[in-house]
């Protein structure tokens, strides 16, 4: 019954990668294994760690001994999203006041819906046990996630989290519309190129040094929000270059 059998992913989870940031604990992630291949995912990623998988992990991952052969170990968060067109962020941090403003959060069963169909790799991120991913590398991911919890106690165990998200990745996409019919993510190039170009616009903008990290997670926020294909991106480089040199001349 608990054996794993020979059956072909799904072809809506192929394209989806599981990253961890520095995971501590080794239970954890071998319990991660076994969630994500629950569900038909593959494709693990670990920040942070050597990849000499210990005895726990691996008992813990019990028949998706696979994930964790295949997973890729990197040192930085940019190398673990270096083919990813879509850098998708999970917090169980619910700011108050100002900072409510520059997020925007999506449920989990809200994701799958906005990716119908979509081609281009998408990562989702997940920090490690107990602080979750820090404010610099949330604003590096173009979505985020919560998860509706109770506010007594929102944070989650780390594979629980991912057990959560993966399920409903998995009981919601649509399998009507296979990858490409929908369209295509941007290319991974492309998206440091808009990240690069709006942060290069912000910095040159007449505006006070403070507010300049706000308005760039922000327009950020919003492009990415919208999905834009490669040729809507080149156009919205153009005018963002345009405004960057203008402000640099000025």
């Amino acid at each position: 019954m608990g054996d794993r059998r020979t059956q072909v992913l799904p072809t809506f989870s192929q394209n989806v990668c599981v990253i961890l940031v520095n995971p501590e604990h080794d239970g954890n992630i071998g319990a991660v294994a076994r969630s994500m291949l629950n569900f038909g995912i593959n494709d693990l990623r670990v920040i942070g760690r050597d990849g000499d998988w210990s005895e726990e992990a691996r008992r813990r991952a019990k028949n998706a001994q696979e994930v964790l052969d295949r997973a890729k170990v990197v040192e930085t968060f940019g190398q673990a999203i270096a083919d990813c067109s879509l850098v998708v962020g999970t917090s169980g941090k619910r700011e108050q006041g100002e900072k409510t403003a520059k997020r925007h959060f999506l449920l989990p069963d809200e994701l799958p819906g906005r990716l119908s169909g979509i081609e281009g790799r998408v990562a989702i991120v997940f920090g490690p046990e107990g602080k979750g991913l820090l404010n610099e590398q949330l604003s590096v991911c173009d979505l985020l996630v919560t998860i509706p919890t109770w506010e007594g106690y929102p944070i989650l165990n780390l594979s629980h989290a991912v057990s959560i998200i993966c399920f409903c990745w998995y009981v919601n996409s649509d399998t009507t519309n296979p990858p490409g019919t929908g369209g295509r993510l941007l290319d991974p190039m492309l998206r440091d190129k808009l990240r690069t170009e709006a942060k290069r616009l912000v910095e040159s903008m007449p505006t006070k040094d403070h507010k300049r990290k706000g308005i760039e997670e922000t327009l950020l926020r919003v492009l990415f929000r919208g999905l834009p294909k490669d040729d809507e991106v080149h156009r919205i480089l153009g005018i963002l270059t345009h405004a960057a040199d203008s402000f640099e001349q000025y």
